[in-house]
């Protein structure tokens, strides 16, 4: 089969790799295609704009995976909208044999649901700008490829870590990190492990369903994850953060960098049931075998 990798950043290329792996033929769209390993045929795009380069008529799946060039409201509505709008417009235009568009999504569509269970049949509350425009682009690609024959999946990716991704491994080594002062559930998913549920979901046998959330099988107190990179790292237990005088917690990464958007995280536990019943598995099933991963060296960050 011929994959279009729309976006192909470090999550796009590692899929991409393990596709080719697979014998895949992959076409990769990103601004600079010249950093493209070669097993992906690199092409020159702007998501961003309506001209994008034709679709290879013998595509049988796209993968749509962006990511904002900043945090703010207007460059998520520009990827995320914009940019899926400008993709699906050349898809639908070129007569493609396309079966499956595959958009990469986040758990931020799920808000905050004060520590407890969510799964794909939670309805999205998003809490924050980033979480509604994602969804609003979920419901773009429904909407667009309903009655083509096109299957559209919604991959809703919990918080990435991996290779180079090491903002908590840097807080604890750096000691700015901190123990929250109420409980705060984390849910996230190793950058090999979304790459390999891309693949999965588009080329397994059967039908994927709309929608599918992509985390590991162990939601995490973030005061767990700190505690266990500091005794890996052979450093002392961060400390504990204070509770204000409303009995509040103080603020302890909950937001993002752009100041007043609420963590796109939440407080929340996600559960993989669904995707793990299409027959999927964890190379990195909790954060402890994919944080020794990390530490030890294993795999690196696409340019």
């Amino acid at each position: 089969m011929t994959v279009l990798l729309a976006g192909c950043g470090d999550l796009g290329t590692e899929a991409g790799l393990r596709f080719a792996a697979a014998g895949h033929r992959v076409v990769g769209w990103r601004r600079s295609p010249g950093k493209l390993p070669a097993a992906i045929e690199g092409v020159a795009a702007d998501l961003s704009s309506s001209e994008l380069p034709a679709v290879p008529t013998d595509t049988t799946a796209v993968v749509v995976a962006i990511a904002a060039d900043s945090p703010t409201e207007d460059a998520y509505r520009s990827a995320y909208v914009d940019g899926l709008a400008h993709v699906l417009d050349a898809v639908l235009a070129s007569g493609a044999t396309v079966r499956r568009v595959l958009f990469v999504s986040s758990t931020a569509v799920y808000g905050d649901a004060g520590g407890g269970w969510i799964d794909e049949r939670t309805t999205p509350e998003p809490g924050g700008f980033s979480g509604r425009i994602i969804r609003e682009a979920e419901e773009l690609l429904y909407r667009r490829l309903s009655g083509t024959g096109i299957t559209p999946v919604v991959l809703r990716l919990g918080g990435i870590y991996g290779p180079g991704r090491t903002r908590l491994i840097d807080q604890v080594r750096g000691g700015t990190a901190v123990f929250p002062a109420t409980s705060r559930f984390t849910n996230r998913i190793h950058r090999d492990d979304a790459a390999a549920a891309i693949v999965h979901l588009c080329t397994m046998d059967a039908v994927p369903g709309p929608v599918y959330i992509g985390v590991d099988n162990e939601p995490a107190e973030l005061g767990d994850v700190l505690g266990f990179l500091a005794a890996e790292l052979g450093l002392p237990q961060p400390a504990s953060e204070s509770a204000d005088a409303s009995g509040a917690a103080s603020p302890s990464g909950g937001t993002s960098p752009s100041g007043g958007e609420p963590s796109r995280g939440g407080n929340k536990r996600a559960s993989n049931a669904l995707l793990r019943s299409t027959g999927f598995e964890f190379q990195y099933p909790s954060f402890r075998e994919g944080y020794r991963a990390i530490l030890a060296g294993v795999g690196v960050r696409h340019p």
